[in-house]
Parts: C-alpha cells; sequence; structure tokens
C-alpha cells in the first residue's frame, strides 16, 4: 500500500528547488538524501504539466513516476527540496501538487506498543465494550486537539470519534478491531 509522505508545493527560486508539504510524523526518516518517492498526480490538480523547458523547448514534460531527493533544507516547518532531474524553475512549476508516496511495507513499526501507523487502522471495525459493532475505520483526521477516527457508520454516514484513551482503550490490530467507550450521543453528532 503506498503511503502519501508528502506534497510538492511551489517552486522556490529559480534552480529547480520546491517547497514540500510534509504528511507524516517522522519528516527527518522519510525525507533523506537519496530518498525514492513515488509520484502521484492528484485528480484535482489544477495545474497542467503542460510543456515545460524540458531538454529541448516545447517538449511536453511528463511527471516520472519515481523522484530521488538530491537534498532538503527546512525552513519554517516545510522542506525546500531539490529533486535529481529537476534543475529548472518551469519543471519545478510542473510537480506543483504531485503527491510523494512510499510503500507502507519500507516503514518500520513504531517502537511504543501504544502507536500506530494511519494504514495499520484503516479497516479495522469499531466496537463498543459490550460487542455492539458501530462501523469501520475509514481514515484518520490529524486535528490539533487530537487525532480523530473517520468512522465510516454501518448503518450509513460518517462519524468522528477522538482517538484518546478514554474513549479508545484498546487497539486490537491482531483481532481487526479498535473497541471503544463512547460517551452518549456521540455518533449522533
Amino acid at each position: 500500500m503506498l503511503l502519501v509522505v508528502g506534497q510538492i508545493g511551489k517552486p522556490h527560486g529559480i534552480r529547480g528547488e520546491v517547497s514540500v508539504v510534509v504528511r507524516t510524523d517522522e519528516p527527518e526518516e522519510r525525507f533523506t538524501t537519496g530518498s525514492v518517492f513515488t509520484t502521484e498526480v492528484p485528480r484535482d490538480r489544477r495545474v497542467s504539466a503542460g510543456p515545460a523547458a524540458a531538454s529541448a523547448p516545447g517538449v511536453k514534460f511528463e511527471i516520472p513516476q519515481h523522484l530521488t531527493l538530491e537534498h532538503i533544507r527546512w525552513h519554517q516547518g516545510r522542506g525546500i527540496a531539490l529533486f535529481e532531474g529537476i534543475y529548472d524553475r518551469n519543471l519545478a512549476e510542473a510537480l506543483r501538487g504531485v503527491y510523494l508516496q512510499v510503500d507502507s511495507a519500507e516503514l518500520a513499526p513504531p517502537e511504543d506498543p501504544d502507536e500506530f501507523h494511519d494504514h495499520q487502522l484503516i479497516g479495522l471495525r469499531v466496537e463498543s465494550l459490550d460487542g455492539v459493532e458501530h462501523g469501520t475505520v475509514q481514515r484518520i483526521e490529524h486535528a490539533p486537539a487530537s487525532d480523530l477516527i473517520v468512522l465510516a457508520k454501518a448503518g450509513g454516514g460518517t462519524a468522528l470519534i477522538p482517538f484518546v484513551a478514554a474513549i479508545v482503550p484498546t487497539v486490537d490490530l491482531a483481532g481487526g478491531r479498535i473497541l471503544v467507550d463512547l460517551p452518549e450521543g456521540l455518533l449522533d453528532l
């Protein structure tokens, strides 16, 4: 499974550097010199690749399937990155909006037994302590106050469950479920 760890933003300067919006808790591990990312162009991308100043004028630039990080420096919470083969502003502009992904099989499991990668939780059943099934984990939202489980409710629709120990006492990866102790009415919001 491919996981998005960053998204390319606007060009920075004229030599091909781009800003990178980080989407991982461990940027120092994911963004190291030589890291190879699989690229994905979002469906709703506003910027067209179009003609870019490639090796010859008028040659259409194709987004590469993989990008190799040549170097990165950090500025105000964002990375300023240079990728191999992207050495001018026009090529950098053509990459705007592209997602940077890594294979989940390459990720080491968290050292803390109470910590999980998002992809480990997606699809798990969500059950109350008395065995009532509420639905499945659709995704994890990372909000400022706490992480939120986005629940695809069994009866349709979605609900948000704060991912805190008081409400989510047990995550059973082997059993494919998350046990929750929900305050009354939480799923009705």
